[in-house]
Order: C-alpha cells, then structure tokens, then sequence
C-alpha cells in the first residue's frame, strides 16, 4: 500500500517511530546480504542503518551492493523502508544523519538524490 514512507521503487528513509512500518524487518547486514543473493522481499523495513556507520567497511560494501543492484530493484519495485533512529540534517544539497552527536552521510550510501518529503522525517532516494 502507497503512503507516507512507503513509496515503491525508492528507497525510503524515515525516522523510528514517525510512520508505521512492515512487519517484515530485518537489520542491515541481512539486507546487505539479500542484495547480493537478489533476495529482496516486496515489502521489507530495514533497521540499524545508524550502526552500520561505524563500520566504513560495512558501509562502503553497503553502497557498492545498492548501487549494483539498481536495476534488479527498479525492475522488481519493491517497498523498502530503511528505518533509522537519530534526525535528518540538511548539509547544503544533501542530507545526513545525526545519531549519537555524530553526522553521517546518507549521500555515502544512497547517492546524490536524496528528496525530503512531508514535514522533513521522510528521505526518499531511487535505487
């Protein structure tokens, strides 16, 4: 179902707790992991993105995976809620994360078109 954080064929990046999520959750190394084996569910919330930071491997191997599988995921269109804590913070025409007193860039990991939706506790971003 289209509504608030739940656009298909986009990423969608939105804030724990500001809108309802699927019941299908998974944390981000398991996401990571279902890209690479082309296993994404139509329906699926992504959880720990924010702890992922930490790891600049894990990040950078995150990236690399999403953008490969761009054009597996726009053919199949599925609903992917990456679901984090923290807030958005805009940094000139981007957007990053803050968790913990420290900004993270979503630019890193989704690209440069990251779109702000609703009252700003919504990013989307294409595959």
């Amino acid at each position: 179902m289209t509504g608030p954080g739940r656009i298909p064929g986009q990423y969608n990046i939105i804030l724990d707790g500001e809108y309802d999520t699927f019941d299908h959750q998974m944390p981000i190394e398991e996401f990571l992991q279902r890209l690479k084996n082309d296993d994404v569910p139509g329906e699926v919330s992504v959880v720990g993105l924010e702890k992922a930071f930490d790891d600049e491997e894990l990040v950078n191997e995150l990236a690399r995976e999403m953008d490969q599988r761009a054009d597996d995921l726009e053919y199949q269109s599925p609903t992917i809620q990456i679901v984090v804590k923290g807030s958005f913070h805009r940094q000139g025409k981007t957007y990053d994360l803050r968790y913990e007193g420290e900004l993270h860039s979503l630019q890193e990991i989704f690209g440069p078109q990251l779109e702000r939706r609703e009252q700003g506790d919504w990013i989307t971003a294409p595959f």
